[in-house]
């Protein structure tokens, strides 16, 4: 696929689930936003802003790696390390993956009673994702690999790792839309 038709299906697959985030949380009140199964359940909220703290780190990735600035370690220049990465990340947030995995503490939910603005927060990051994408053209064409938000050591294809943001959604997506059917309930 070209990177035009690239970037349209990733904005696409973006849009797509912002539009559902909206649809079907928006009109929900911070309390069922907040709602847990249990203690160790994350709330739709949280779910959301995961999404949010995760973005907002491959806002910073991205960002620099449009301006030239990406600080990456030496596996960076390791071809089959840097393929290998990008599968083993994408594998494990496929939407259609069953198991979970336990995130990075600095992508967990801070607080559990988390604002309804966490909505809001999301949409307008989705957007800045979405301008960064289109920013990083020349790079996805030039087939630029990037750290993760993560470790520096960690790294895959920039193409890869839009792959990996929007993935990761669609399976949180799915997630919280589970959370939402017990609300309901």
């Amino acid at each position: 696929m070209n990177i035009e038709k690239a970037i349209k299906a990733w904005h696409e697959r973006l849009d797509s689930v912002t539009q559902q985030v909206e649809d079907e949380f928006g009109a929900l009140t911070q309390e069922q936003l907040n709602w847990k199964l249990s203690a160790s359940e994350w709330s739709i909220a949280e779910v959301l802003e995961h999404l949010n703290l995760v973005n907002a780190s491959y806002e910073k990735v991205l960002l620099d790696a449009a301006n030239g600035k990406s600080d990456m370690g030496f596996t960076s220049k390791i071809g089959f390390v840097v393929n290998f990465l990008g599968k083993m990340i994408y594998d494990s947030v496929e939407p259609s993956r069953v198991k979970k995995i336990k995130t990075f503490p600095i992508w967990e939910p801070v607080q559990s009673d988390v604002s309804k603005d966490v909505i809001a927060d999301f949409k307008k990051l989705q957007q800045d994702i979405k301008t960064l994408i289109k920013n990083c053209k020349p790079l996805l064409k030039n087939d630029a690999v990037i750290p993760s938000p993560v470790n520096r050591y960690i790294v895959y294809k920039l193409r890869k790792a839009v792959e990996i943001i929007v993935s990761h959604e669609e399976r949180h997506l799915k997630q919280a839309m589970r959370i939402k059917v017990l609300i309901i309930d």
